[in-house]
């Protein structure tokens, strides 16, 4: 930013201060005047650092301050070296100031030796939890100096009454080796009974160079309707203001991955996601608090895998085809769009196909389209398994809708005679008609499909998603256990229990072992289906079974 712009926004801002007392950026002034001012004085700033302020006014003091750590390079040289600011608009991660008062508020983020200790100093008064917070989501919300960008009173029930549930209750997952990759993080935001918030935020990768990802780790609450990561294109951040926003901002923008739930997305052998160096991120979660009563800590962690660019011998693509025109009126009846994408890039290679409804929704389905608009074979049915159309028993559940993935990769000819029908259904019973939006008040009909644009050099593998493996399950019918006997025996596995309807009643995570005990006492008796993933070589694997009475 030039000096000239430099010092009208600060002076902007100082008059907003100014204007408005009761701005968040004040709330900071005050904790940073209680707990840090002592040592970090206008007569006598250790390290160089006024965090008290010069002026006559608190409002003058406070646009000080502000102008003192806003973006502004920490003389401790360890932070500087990293990129990091006092205060780093969007990113508590990078701010130095938070990091330094953190003290274990957010556990992934520490300080190095050479960035000394935590402030305040041992026997000075601390920051407590909710002081700590407030400063974090000023920061993640911005950290703009006009404006009340955080509710305070929300941030005191979670932290000081019985009133609280967080998306990882058992602490952050682990972040990969620094020789593998590294972690994102989006949040934490922090939601009210019965309520939902879908935030964007861009994030700034600042790679050292450029890099291939071959695998993209998404942990997730339970009460994520969906997280998607976009990238900027042709420099479409620069209109973008930090921190956490309503409105997407897609003027430029790319997809790289969607998932609506924790998803271990391992591109498959010989391709990448190529990214670079100056690569800009958009950032989108979207959660409900089904809770009636506790406030609800919204994370969402990335955990990306890297390897030197050039290794793949195929880019993997991502295209987002989006009908935004539909209408759900609210007659009760089954209601059916339809949109045709037949574009002209020649023949890809499918590796996932996903489809993505609200609530209304009561299926989706893709279909190869042939020439004239006639459709051909279904390729993706979201009411099964997998995806993989022609299951027994149907069940299409909006919150879950599955990825299909293709191992091999299909081809497909996307061309102005050949390409994909996609169709999604409805019954809108409820009080209005609606039509698309981002909320789950609202209706979607999207579309994610990944591919390449060759095979050369991907290695096939006949025997996974695709086609996959039946097992069997003794005694069957069971009434109390079940012993499932596992393919690989070194191998980890996710097993996932469905009832008749395709509705899941278990989901094991971490099995291995030769065989696998399943309790099936406390399931209702019926036929059950079971799909098992081995979450190495993403090799499939089903079977079904009888619950018996005991």
């Amino acid at each position: 930013m030039k000096p000239t712009v430099l010092f009208t926004t600060f002076f902007y801002f100082s008059l907003l201060l100014i204007g408005h007392a009761q701005s968040t950026a004040l709330r900071v002034y005050d904790i940073l005047q209680d707990k840090c001012a002592t040592c970090h004085s206008h007569a006598n700033p250790q390290n160089g650092l006024d965090l008290e302020g010069g002026g006559s006014t608190t409002e003058e003091k406070a646009a000080d301050v502000y102008n003192n750590v806003f973006n502004v390079t920490p003389a401790n040289a360890a932070a500087a070296a990293k990129g990091d600011k006092y205060i780093y608009p969007g990113r508590a991660d990078k701010s130095f100031l938070f990091r330094k008062i953190n003290d274990g508020l957010e556990a992934t983020l520490g300080l190095s030796p050479a960035e000394m200790q935590s402030m305040p100093p041992y026997g000075q008064p601390q920051l407590n939890d909710v002081e700590k917070e407030i400063i974090r989501q000023w920061i993640l919300h911005g950290a703009d100096a006009d404006g009340e960008l955080v509710n305070e009173a929300k941030l005191d029930t979670y932290y000081n009454t019985s009133n609280y549930q967080k998306s990882f209750p058992d602490g952050p997952p682990e972040a990969p080796a620094a020789s593998e990759g590294f972690q994102i993080k989006m949040g934490p935001f922090y939601i009210e009974p019965g309520g939902e918030i879908e935030y964007f935020s861009k994030y700034e990768l600042k790679l050292p160079a450029d890099v291939e990802v071959n695998r993209l780790e998404v942990s997730m609450g339970n009460y994520s309707h969906h997280f998607l990561i976009y990238d900027f294109e042709n420099g479409g951040d620069q209109s973008i203001d930090p921190g956490f926003r309503l409105e997407p901002d897609h003027t430029n923008i790319g997809l790289v991955a969607a998932v609506q739930e924790s998803t271990d997305l391992r591109l498959p052998e010989g391709t990448a996601f190529k990214w670079d160096n100056n690569l800009v991120l958009d950032l989108n979660s979207h959660y409900i608090n089904y809770s009636a009563q506790n406030i609800y800590q919204a994370e969402v962690y990335v955990n990306v895998y890297t390897q030197p660019i050039g290794t793949a011998a195929q880019e993997m693509y991502t295209e987002l085809i989006v009908k935004d025109d539909i209408y759900i009126p609210n007659t009760g009846l089954p209601i059916t769009q339809t949109q045709h994408f037949y574009d002209d890039l020649g023949e890809i290679y499918l590796w996932g196909v996903m489809g993505h409804t609200h609530k209304y929704g009561t299926g989706y389905k893709v279909f190869k389209r042939l020439p004239g608009g006639v459709k051909g074979e279904m390729i993706y049915d979201a009411s099964c398994p997998m995806g993989i159309p022609g299951c027994v028993s149907p069940f299409f559940d909006y919150q879950h809708i599955p990825m299909r993935y293709f191992e091999p990769l299909q081809p497909l000819a996307i061309t102005p005679l050949y390409g994909i029908i996609h169709e999604a259904n409805w019954i809108n019973d409820g009080p209005t008609p609606l039509w698309f939006g981002p909320t789950s008040d609202d209706e979607m009909m999207v579309l994610v499909v990944m591919f390449t644009t060759s095979l050369e050099g991907v290695v096939k593998d006949t025997d996974i998603a695709a086609n996959p493996a039946y097992l069997a399950v003794y005694p069957n019918p069971t009434a109390e256990f079940a012993t499932i006997s596992l393919p690989t025996p070194g191998d980890i596995y996710t097993l996932q229990i469905m009832d008749a309807m395709g509705s899941v009643k278990k989901n094991i995570i971490g099995v291995s072992g030769e065989n696998y005990t399943l309790q099936t006492d406390d399931l209702p008796t019926g036929m059950y289906y079971f799909m098992l993933k081995n979450t190495t070589s993403n090799r499939y694997y089903t079977g079904k079974f009888v619950k018996s009475q005991q």
